[in-house]
């Protein structure tokens, strides 16, 4: 262990989740407005960088996914070995094999992205000046790829640690920079002429190398990562354990966009102004959303230093106070969307019709958001406690056996009624599930006999899977 690494083994577990989550909290933000202002920033510019947004935002958070699957992948790893007490040159260097590797997947799905962007957008229905908008973004957010790739394993490295701080700081700093050089290289300043698409895309590869090579630095100096002359020992198996965790969580990540764009799919069955009124109601939605997701990243090193010290009891009540954060809080961000759906609604729409969409989804579906934190919980433990093959059955299970047909069920019966009725369901199910399947895999010891019988029965015929292996 490094002497910076914080034992997550001793002390209190609720002080632990809030010195890791609190500071992530603002990172995750900082993340979600670079999205927003580049929304901002293009819509100003015409309604073709607008359109063309909508057409890459659903592809790059998928790509994404790869990002986040190999930080995850890189935490369980790490903090699993932190927990059996490895020495230190040995966290260095699977450290640097999880840098090695994210690399090479970051570069690899950077390069075919950029290949099959002309072929890819114009099936999804892109033309025109909005398809030559797209591939002028598209290249420099490819090339930045990598690069977020490696960022994020470095602080998925510092959060196995303990660390929340530094990885937030340098998401915030990310953020900052990339909004300050989109509006500079989006409109351009003085005789400098703006460059639309192309210069929001230059602004997000700048801003990523210039904090890439920040945190390169941070971990160098800080031992997190090491080179030397037996460096590369280990390496294959550095990257089977973290694929083994990465690929899964990916999969898993990039299940509810994809999800999302089925769901959307259905809402424009009844109109443009529920597809207005449906995507502004998810972007309050994914605002609500960030404790969840802030939770989550403290969560994980927990359990997986725990469960690297074979202390199951620890782990146990680290989920326990996670799921009961989780649905104390959507509790509470329920009924202040309740109270403010109408205003909110006036707020993110310029149409009438469409706010009417926003404050009933706020009003109906808000109830639910406790259950979806339960599942984001749920998924960040199984996969702390290398079952991310649970976890990505648990976001299939949500999103493709019940969200996405029931969507469609219900538009086509009851109208966009009907969508909000299958978000509810699939979050309430989903929720039952999840705590279903943490028991399962002994993150949870509840009596409830809706919980307990089913549990009981996944682990009887996962013991008797092994067995027969």
């Amino acid at each position: 262990m490094s002497s910076r690494d914080t034992d997550m083994t001793q002390g209190s577990v609720g002080g632990l989740l809030w010195r890791v989550s609190a500071p992530m909290s603002l990172g995750i933000l900082g993340v979600l407005m670079v999205g927003l202002a580049d929304a901002f920033f293009l819509a100003r510019v015409g309604e073709v960088e607008l359109a063309a947004v909508g057409f890459v935002y659903p592809v790059i958070v998928a790509v994404s996914a790869f990002s986040i699957g190999m930080s995850a992948g890189a935490n369980t790893v790490l903090s699993q070995a932190i927990g059996r007490t490895e020495s230190g040159n040995s966290l260095a260097c699977r450290a640097l094999h999880a840098v090695g590797f994210g690399a090479l997947i970051g570069l690899g799905a950077g390069s075919a992205l950029w290949l099959v962007a002309p072929v890819l957008f114009t099936a999804l229905g892109a033309k025109g000046e909005v398809h030559a908008a797209i591939l002028a973004y598209l290249p420099w957010w490819a090339a930045s790829f990598p690069i977020l790739v490696v960022t994020m394993i470095l602080n998925a490295a510092f959060r196995a640690g303990g660390d929340g701080l530094t990885p937030s700081a340098l998401m915030v700093a990310t953020a900052v920079v990339n909004i300050a050089m989109t509006s500079l290289l989006v409109f351009g300043i003085g005789t400098i002429e703006g460059l639309g698409m192309a210069g929001a895309g230059i602004a997000t590869l700048a801003a990523r190398m210039l904090v890439g090579v920040l945190a390169l630095g941070i971990a160098i100096r800080r031992g997190t990562i090491a080179f030397g002359a037996h460096t590369a020992r280990g390496f294959t198996r550095s990257v089977r354990d973290i694929a083994a965790i990465g690929l899964p969580a990916a999969a898993s990540r990039a299940v509810n966009p994809a999800g999302m764009a089925l769901v959307t799919a259905a809402a424009a069955t009844l109109g443009d102004a529920a597809v207005a009124g449906f995507g502004a109601a998810a972007r309050v939605q994914a605002l609500c959303l960030v404790p969840f997701f802030a939770l989550s990243t403290g969560l994980a090193p927990i359990i997986g230093q725990a469960w690297g010290a074979d202390m199951q009891g620890r782990a146990r009540h680290a989920l326990r106070l996670s799921v009961g954060f989780a649905l104390g809080y959507g509790l509470c961000a329920a009924i202040v969307l309740w109270i403010l759906a109408d205003p909110i609604a006036q707020l993110m729409t310029d149409d009438g019709t469409a706010a009417s969409y926003t404050a009933q989804y706020l009003t109906i579906v808000g109830w639910s958001l406790g259950g979806y934190g339960l599942v984001v919980t749920v998924n960040a433990a199984l996969t702390a406690r290398s079952k991310p093959g649970w976890a990505l059955g648990l976001s299939l299970t949500r999103i493709g056996v019940i969200y996405v047909p029931l969507a469609w069920l219900g538009a086509l019966t009851l109208g966009f009624t009907g969508i909000l009725l299958a978000a509810v369901a699939a979050n309430v199910i989903a929720a039952w599930l999840g705590t279903v399947f943490a028991q399962a895999n002994s993150l949870l010891a509840l009596r409830a006999l809706p919980i307990r019988a089913p549990s009981d029965r996944l682990a009887h015929l996962r013991r008797n899977r092994h067995a027969r292996g």
